[in-house]
């Protein structure tokens, strides 16, 4: 039997991504429900830098375990003119004494808890075609008012 390659993670960028307050909504059928809206931030890396757009949220499901499901939709503008929608999906979870100061906008170490996403980006601008193409992952990590995600290229 044949062992295919183990895929390569390439840098891409790193996503700093700016919060309105916690919308919460209360409990829905899989979970407490809550939206974050998405009001701006940047965008720095070595293959795509920009802005973050004001518009957009994360869609949040915190289960019963303390699980929290990611799932955000919003766009950039690189520094040179083009439009990206980003799709970021993903898990974050702890032990739960760091999650809760991690939900007080204390200042938590990202390796005290685990922040991971798979993220689809889509553009119609032709130099930046290869996105459209491309699976990513990211680690991230929560902030006060901000979230942080590093986004790699799947080789």
């Amino acid at each position: 039997m044949t062992t295919l390659t183990a895929p390569t993670l390439t840098h891409v960028c790193d996503l700093t991504v700016e919060l309105a307050p916690i919308r919460e909504m209360g409990a829905g059928r899989a979970g407490k429900r809550r939206i974050i809206p998405i009001v701006g931030g940047t965008v720095a890396g070595p293959r795509l830098n920009g802005r973050i757009l004001n518009l957009g949220a994360d869609w949040q499901t915190i289960f019963d375990d303390g699980l929290a499901e990611l799932d955000t939709r919003y766009a950039f503008e690189t520094d040179d003119g083009a439009l990206i929608e980003i799709q970021n999906y993903g898990f974050r979870h702890g032990p739960a004494d760091v999650m809760a100061a991690v939900a007080a906008g204390q200042d938590v170490a990202p390796d005290a808890y685990y922040m991971r996403t798979h993220a689809r980006l889509e553009t119609g601008d032709p130099r930046y075609a290869w996105v459209n193409n491309t699976l990513f992952v990211g680690t991230g990590a929560r902030f006060a008012e901000a979230v942080k995600v590093s986004l790699f290229a799947l080789g």
